[in-house]
């Protein structure tokens, strides 16, 4: 998701070809997308939960719809509500953004040099693989934060992220337990990550190709970079945010309610991703049931892209990664 292009032939640094000037931009770069990750999901944490609510049918909220659970939700459990769940999402966040980021510029020059894919497919294939990798090595993280956030106040089941790790551990069969929906996430992810890459890099290279005194501006890092404007960043973020969604929403729906297992009452019905997708579609229908909760991913595509990607360029900047 970096988005710069070279504006002028830069002079080769001599000093970043030893292996331990790389070692360091692994981890600078591991940093960068860490906090990018973890600025933007607390910006959006209140709508991510609403989104958990809707698309579970939670009974004290299923009947309304995403602004009045909204309102709903603070009236309940007080403002604080709207952001249960966030510890965990901030432990599992860090390091998804981080290996995301990351994997994707691995993945892409891997594409690249050793298969000889380029082009615009190559930011498919390598955004959808690094959207995988990030999610299996963070899974177990993301269940507990959906358990964590579906909870509501007086019906607790859990009374943190370390008490959910060993409930689940010991209930739900182990490890086991922390990888259910696993299947539906990995799907899911392909063609949302992939199109997420794909989009917002194809919009970033077209404008700064056409229009690069109108959308672009140097870096403040090094000057033969060129970057997107932070209201570019915006606008092809969210762009790229919603087309992704729109592809992938009822994947998602399926991973949420297979993660929340037993807290359901009709978790019996969700044991694998096509029964889970029969049964939501069966049960509630499209609109109601697979996309539910989509309006409230649109709202949340802007600020989440805003943020994520801003940091991103301004962490980047500040530890000299361009």
């Amino acid at each position: 998701m970096t988005s710069e292009a070279v504006v002028s032939p830069a002079s080769p640094a001599i000093s970043s070809s030893t292996p331990a000037n790389r070692d360091y931009h692994f981890l600078r770069s591991f940093v960068a997308g860490g906090v990018a990750g973890c600025c933007a999901k607390t910006t959006i944490a209140p709508l991510d939960r609403v989104k958990i609510l809707l698309q579970a049918q939670n009974s004290h909220y299923k009947h309304l719809g995403v602004f009045s659970t909204i309102r709903a939700v603070p009236k309940k459990e007080g403002y604080r509500g709207l952001y249960k769940g966030n510890g965990a999402m901030m432990v599992r966040i860090f390091p998804y953004g981080a290996i995301q980021f990351m994997a994707f510029d691995k993945y892409k020059k891997l594409l690249s040099k050793q298969a000889g894919i380029s082009g615009h497919i190559h930011r498919l294939m390598a955004g959808s693989m690094a959207g995988m990798t990030a999610v299996i090595f963070t899974y177990p993280l993301d269940v507990v934060r959906a358990r964590l956030a579906f909870q509501v106040t007086g019906e607790h089941r859990y009374t943190g992220i370390i008490n959910a790790f060993h409930t689940i551990y010991l209930k739900e069969g182990g490890v086991l337990g922390f990888y259910r929906g696993l299947t539906p996430t990995l799907i899911g992810m392909a063609p949302y990550a992939g199109f997420s890459f794909f989009t917002f890099g194809t919009l970033k290279s077209l404008g700064l190709k056409h229009f690069p005194e109108l959308l672009g501006r140097p870096s403040s890092d090094n000057p033969d970079v060129l970057i997107l404007k932070t209201h570019v960043n915006l606008l092809c973020g969210g762009v790229a945010g919603a087309i992704a969604q729109t592809i992938s929403y009822p994947l998602d729906v399926a991973r949420r309610r297979m993660q929340l297992g037993a807290v359901l009452p009709d978790h019996e019905k969700c044991v694998s991703l096509t029964k889970t997708l029969k049964y939501v579609y069966n049960e509630y229908g499209i609109k109601k049931g697979l996309y539910r909760g989509l309006s409230l991913n649109y709202i949340r595509c802007v600020p989440s892209q805003a943020v994520a990607f801003t940091t991103y360029e301004f962490m980047k900047q500040t530890l000299h990664l361009n």
